[in-house]
């Protein structure tokens, strides 16, 4: 149990730390805005995308997951 609460504590802290995450984001702007309709603009946009399928993925197989493990205590 003392490991859920310090694993929970230290994503809490690193969510509070936004500046760690806004460290590229000129560097992205620029990069779009200066070959809008190339392939590094098209690939920056997937790639956004990408990083933003990952967390709800991870988040609906924890809560399939934790469905099926409750119904299963359930019977």
């Amino acid at each position: 149990m003392r490991k859920y609460i310090i694993a929970f504590l230290a994503l809490a802290i690193l969510s509070l730390l936004p500046e760690l995450g806004l460290a590229q984001c000129a560097m992205c702007k620029a990069v779009a805005e200066s070959s809008s309709g190339s392939t590094a603009a098209k690939g920056l946009n997937n790639g956004i995308l990408f990083l933003m399928f990952i967390p709800y993925l991870m988040m609906g197989v924890v809560a399939v997951s934790w469905y099926f493990y409750k119904r299963k205590g359930q019977v």
